[in-house]
């Protein structure tokens, strides 16, 4: 089957075969009934007795020529083009059926042939309905606000970025966007698959596709409808269904030696017992075309391309987007995995995770202390412990004299003291440091956090004393430790973690997330040599990054995978696997649905050559009928489909 996109009522049949349906105004579906009921029209009066035989002949003849209008133009086609495929296959075999005399089967080989191919387009239709379905979700148009504040309809392809729209409770939103007025909940599912709405407030980034809910929210535009994040991911999945798998390259290039080869087996089949052995020209023929019906590999070549566009639609509705059939086989053999830290496994912003009062202030005094000193500074640790004040809802005066230690921390004046905050190394410099408190800085550091620790600044008539100190960590993600457990339990056989931070942190969070292995202090390059070691050592590894700063290790890697693409507009570009949200959970459930995908296909592959050995044999040994050749094609096509069909079901229970 081709995966180049179509009209679903109009794919292309499996392999390279064209269908003839593209040249006539009659829709598949017609045709095919058409055919099923004039055979059954002629077989029911044949077998009755009713009417004269011409009229049974007539209904068979009317019946090849419904069905051959699907067949009979694509088989010319790809003569003119000097190619053997199935329908130049199943054109000789309803040909020679009727020069000898089995209208009856002949028209049955053409229903049953288009009806399979109707299976077929049927169900990579239903597959890529549940994308298309993504498309149904975003308005065409969108109400935006002009000048004088009143909002107008306009299209959303025409609506510029920068542009102001409205957002009434309960409707779709049309474009990405900022909230700039409003506060509301969103449903996110179509996009990243979250069960639950996220809240949104002003600043807050809004997603073509996604369902506004009871309140009403001012967006400004960030991008264009074209550009919009649900348009990528619709671009991204219908790219990724045109890149075969190794698997289908493979059944591809198989079935091109494969049928011209049958053909000439056929032909040896027909001639060389009539002539040398003195048979009959009749039976061995009607042989010889059983023996071309059994062997048309219909079932065999849609095996692997059904089971991959399921397995990318059920992904894709869980909010994981892979670039390909090749990417998803690769997803499905993974053996090891790297991940980066910040951002992967932690949270990727600090925050203050405990305050431990030195003197007999309370923590809130020396978190307001702290905010009044760090609330000058935008350095990440001082926002941190601003955000921690504010979130306790303390409030502070604001201090003066405010001055930044580089590499240090920083001094200001408070109620008229001299007060520091700042890392280890600036307490010792100022002389302040006890062995109690060395001890109580060692133990936070080697939990993998930061400190900062406040006081008195030695100043003139006051030596100067620690006040409090305040630990601060990249908190790891709430669901790592779970998803470590499922990776595992998916088949991963070791779990590494690269970081460029120190190896003390690193090795803290990698002993509370079940990591096998981790390497701290690492730089782009030296990523690189792992990335190459655990392949040599496991040949499928994964890794996990932000997309950006692991770019090199994501490429090296058998499947690069991007955290959180539904923030990033190079994430999707970088990576060949996207979680469109933060879950590490969601790589479990991918490695868990590609290798039954690999299976599927396993499976998919084997029967159908299990199916055509058996009915090759019988074809040889005069054993079987075209009736019971094309039955047996059919089923086989139908049970790969069906099977294949499950991967869009499995997704909805996967945990």
């Amino acid at each position: 089957m081709s995966t180049e996109h179509h009209d679903e009522s109009e794919p292309k049949s499996c392999g390279s075969c064209e269908h003839g349906h593209d040249d006539t105004p009659l829709p598949r579906n017609a045709l095919v009934i058409a055919s099923g009921a004039l055979l059954g029209a002629g077989m029911l009066l044949q077998w009755l007795k009713l009417g004269p035989p011409l009229l049974h002949t007539s209904c068979y003849a009317l019946a090849t020529l419904a069905g051959g209008l699907l067949v009979f133009p694509a088989a010319f086609k790809a003569l003119k083009k000097l190619r053997l495929d199935m329908n130049v296959l199943m054109t000789v075999a309803v040909t020679g059926a009727w020069l000898v005399g089995e209208g009856a089967e002949g028209a049955a080989v053409v229903f049953l042939f288009a009806l399979s191919e109707l299976l077929e387009s049927w169900s990579v239709g239903r597959a890529r309905r549940a994308i298309a379905a993504l498309l149904k979700l975003t308005p065409q148009t969108a109400l935006v606000r002009g000048a004088d504040g009143v909002a107008k309809e306009v299209p959303v392809a025409e609506v510029t970025i920068g542009s102001e729209i409205s957002v009434r409770s309960g409707s779709s939103i049309p474009l990405d966007g900022e909230v700039i007025t409003g506060a509301s909940s969103v449903n996110q599912a179509p996009i990243t698959g979250e069960s639950v709405p996220v809240e949104k407030k002003p600043g807050d980034p809004v997603f073509a596709g996604t369902i506004n809910g009871e309140g009403s929210l001012t967006v400004r535009v960030t991008k264009a409808a074209s550009d919009s994040t649900l348009a990528r991911i619709i671009k991204l999945v219908e790219e990724a269904e045109e890149q075969k798998a190794p698997t289908q390259r493979f059944v591809d290039k198989f079935a091109t030696i494969y049928t011209p080869a049958v053909f000439g087996v056929a032909l040896l089949v027909a001639l060389l017992p009539p002539l040398l052995m003195g048979g009959a020209w009749s039976e061995w023929t009607y042989r010889a075309l059983v023996l071309l019906v059994i062997a048309c590999p219909c079932a065999l070549v849609i095996a692997t391309p059904v089971s991959i566009v399921s397995g990318l639609t059920a992904l894709a509705r869980r909010g994981v987007l892979i670039k390909g059939g090749a990417h998803l086989e690769a997803v499905g053999k993974l053996r090891a995995l790297a991940v980066d830290k910040t951002g992967t496994i932690t949270q990727g912003r600090p925050q203050v995770t405990g305050v431990i009062p030195i003197s007999d202030m309370t923590e809130d005094e020396v978190l307001r202390r702290a905010a009044a000193i760090d609330a000058h500074s935008e350095h990440p640790l001082a926002k941190a412990v601003v955000a921690a004040a504010q979130a306790k809802g303390i409030s502070w005066s604001e201090s003066t004299q405010y001055q930044s230690v580089t590499g240090r921390g920083a001094t200001a004046v408070i109620d008229g003291h001299p007060h520091f905050i700042g890392n280890h190394k600036m307490a010792h410099e100022l002389g302040i440091c006890s062995p109690e408190i060395e001890a109580r800085l060692t133990e936070i550091e080697n939990q993998g956090q930061s400190l900062a620790i406040l006081g008195h600044t030695p100043h003139e008539g006051c030596e100067g004393k620690i006040l409090g100190i305040l630990a601060i960590g990249d908190t790891m993600r709430p669901e790592a430790a779970n998803a470590l457990t499922l990776l595992h339990d998916a088949g991963l056989e070791k779990v590494v973690m690269l970081s460029g931070d120190n190896q003390r942190t690193v090795d803290a969070i990698a002993r509370q997330a079940g990591i096998d292995e981790a390497y701290g202090d690492l730089m782009p390059e030296q990523k690189i040599e792992h990335i190459k070691r655990l392949m040599a050592e496991h040949q499928y590894v994964g890794m996990i990054g932000d997309g950006v700063n692991d770019a090199p290790a994501l490429a090296l890697a058998s499947v690069g995978i991007a955290m959180g693409a539904i923030g990033s507009d190079t994430a999707i570009e970088t990576a060949d696997m996207a979680l469109m949200q933060d879950d590490l959970t969601r790589v479990a459930e991918a490695i868990g649905l590609g290798r039954r995908t690999l299976r599927i296909i396993q499976f998919n592959v084997a029967f159908a050559l299990v199916v055509k050995a058996i009915f090759l044999i019988l074809a040889f040994t005069g054993h079987t009928s075209l009736w019971l050749a094309i039955l047996a094609d059919t089923g086989a096509t139908l049970l790969v489909i069906m099977n294949a069909l499950r991967l869009l079901g499995g997704a909805k229970n996967l945990k």
